[in-house]
């Protein structure tokens, strides 16, 4: 077998060689109308019949012949003797070729007066008006709209031909489980070419889903071979590396070509793209991030130029609040969550683990650090190719601060508002609302005085107006699976919360207190960035104990014991109290809904729940 995968081709090369030597054919077959949505057409379609096929009445009144109108006036009125009572859609009696509104006439004993002469075709759908018979309604290459399916049922059609690509879609690996099934220890749920299939039926692609593949290369090679028959695009997902059981790029090579196994972009390096016979194959990372990479910055370019249609919502270009640093030769792709803020559009780096699927979730856009730079800087304005209308980015509210299961529950109440948030702790929250890099920071910030977040406000930003809104008064505490309390820590593992989040500088207050040593403490120094991300260490048996919010330790049902209560708030610019999704913020904050659905979490008291508190610092 030629090995290709540490001779890594760029992302243009890869989709170059694709359209050169093995694009994929597109096929043509006659589909039901109602299927068409998205398709796109094969041929021209052609009016069955005429639209109407009769002169209509486009109003309710009299059918008349106009020239029996002429010289009708207020003094003088006429009174023609064929005139006809006709309703709007009624086909016009013979020999009319008007109508008048019911409304101008006057009716004498079955008579009626007109006052004002009609023009000819007055208030007339004449034949063909819409569409004559015959008469071509879509043209070839046009891609099907939910409204066109409207018009041409009305015209008579009721197939149509399409121009589509069938792409054949294979899971591998043995430890693949359905969706629907939670998988056990070892087990994963077959996503990445679900989410593939997902994206290709959007685009009016003819994706066809086979069976997950175990691990075993004559069953991977039968798989293969039947999809690369009966398809014009086979894409394989998983087995694309190096591991012992990745046989993918092997089988390729033994039934066809690998014409490309490394393209220099992260995540999704290792891609395979190859042909049996004619027909590409591509071969997917098995990470979902790495998988949608491809999906995105391959496949979907390549079906572009194939002639099928994929949305563009374009480029913006945005401030960026954190520094991205990456490797020189590699074109790197990061999820970003976009925004308006203070009048300018900002974006936020998401997770850049590839196995991290919920980056996609909360990602409205991507930006692309190209092979030749080595990162981007906090405040320099990037390109960010939009995965959503930009309408919806500056609609959208954006946190950055502390973490609290709460804040997904605002986020539900507040739909269809989209709310991001990035876990940065609160002090990491006090300075994005200080660069403006966010609307509001959740923050719960402990002073020296007892006070909370009044002090760091003061510090970190003064001279300005901010505003408190409290969401609630939360109990922290020791998480376990044995009923453990903060005496423990010392003598069992530990799971602590990230540098500069509130939970972490109350820990790190309460040892300085007692006089205990954070380097005697057993994982001390593991991070997490959100307390569910806690409880579940301690529940999965990698520490014994954790410090977290009450309805985290009950999410994970683990025993809690509490330490102290804190009070939690989102700090906002007094200036953006005027905004509308500020207000929409309060108003929900402040919501019967909302204090029902904390009392329901546990471990929080609403009694200042949605209170407003006006900084002058």
């Amino acid at each position: 077998m030629v090995n290709r995968y540490l001779s890594l081709v760029s992302l243009e090369e890869a989709v170059e060689t694709i359209m050169t030597r093995c694009p994929p054919q597109k096929r043509i077959t006659r589909i039901p109308l109602l299927e068409s949505v998205g398709k796109v057409t094969a041929e021209p379609v052609f009016a069955y019949y005429s639209v109407p096929e009769a002169h209509l009445s486009a109003m309710d009144g009299i059918a008349v012949r106009s020239q029996d109108t002429t010289g009708a006036t207020d003094k003088k009125p006429v009174v023609p003797d064929n005139a006809v009572r006709v309703n709007t859609g009624n086909v016009l009696p013979p020999g009319s070729d008007a109508v008048i509104m019911i409304e101008d006439v006057e009716e004498l004993e079955g008579k009626y007066a007109i006052r004002r002469p009609a023009a000819p075709w007055q208030h007339v759908r004449p034949v063909g008006e819409d569409i004559a018979e015959s008469e071509m309604a879509i043209p070839r290459g046009h891609r099907i709209l939910y409204h066109d399916v409207g018009a041409l049922a009305a015209y008579g059609v009721t197939d149509l031909a399409v121009s589509t690509i069938r792409a054949g879609l294979i899971p591998t690996g043995s430890e693949l489980v359905p969706h629907g099934k939670r998988p056990l220890p070892g087990q994963v749920v077959e996503s990445n070419c679900l989410m593939a299939a997902a994206h290709l039926r959007s685009l009016g692609i003819d994706a066809v889903l086979y069976p997950p593949v175990a691990d075993e290369p004559d069953a991977i090679r039968s798989a293969i071979s039947e999809a690369a028959e009966n398809c014009d695009l086979v894409i394989v997902s998983a087995g694309s590396s190096k591991g012992t059981k990745d046989y993918t790029a092997r089988i390729i090579e033994e039934i066809g070509e690998v014409l490309i196994h490394g393209v220099a972009i992260k995540p999704g390096k290792p891609v395979i793209i190859g042909r049996v016979n004619a027909t590409p194959i591509i071969g997917l990372p098995g990470y979902p991030l790495s998988a949608l990479t491809i999906i995105r910055e391959i496949i979907t370019p390549v079906i572009r130029m194939a002639g099928g249609s994929a949305p563009d919502y374009g480029t913006i270009q945005a401030e960026l609040t954190r520094t991205l640093a990456s490797d020189i030769g590699t074109d790197e792709f990061v999820l970003m969550t976009a925004g308006e803020v203070a009048g300018r559009l900002i974006a936020t780096p998401l997770s850049r683990g590839a196995g991290v699927q919920m980056s996609a979730v909360r990602s409205n856009g991507v930006l692309r650090i190209p092979r030749d730079s080595e990162g981007a800087e906090t405040g320099q304005e990037v390109d960010i190719a939009l995965s959503v209308p930009e309408e919806a980015i500056r609609s959208g509210l954006i946190f950055a601060g502390s973490h609290d299961p709460a804040l997904d529950r605002m986020a539900d109440l507040l739909a269809p508002l989209p709310l991001h948030s990035a876990h940065v702790g609160s002090m990491g929250g006090v300075l994005a609302l200080k660069r403006r890099h966010c609307h509001a920071a959740p923050m719960h910030l402990l002073a020296p005085d007892g006070t909370y977040n009044l002090r760091y406000l003061e510090r970190y930003l003064p001279g300005e107006e901010v505003t408190l809104i409290c969401v609630a008064e939360r109990e922290q505490g020791i998480a376990s699976r044995d009923g453990l309390s903060f005496e423990d820590i010392t003598t069992s593992s530990f799971v602590n919360r990230q540098k500069g989040s509130g939970t972490r500088m109350l820990l790190d207050h309460l040892l300085k207190e007692r006089g205990i040593d954070p380097g005697s403490i057993t994982g001390y120094d593991r991070e997490m960035t959100t307390h569910l991300a806690v409880a579940l260490a301690v529940k999965s048996g990698e520490a014994d104990t954790g410090l977290c919010v009450a309805s985290a330790a009950e999410t994970a049902g683990l025993s809690f014991v509490p330490i102290g209560t804190e009070r939690y708030e989102l700090a906002i610019m007094t200036e953006d109290l005027l905004d509308p999704r500020i207000s929409a913020l309060i108003e929900t904050i402040g919501s019967d809904a909302f204090r029902s659905i904390l009392s329901g979490m546990g471990g929080y008291r609403t009694g200042e729940t949605g209170t407003l508190q006006t900084l002058h610092l």
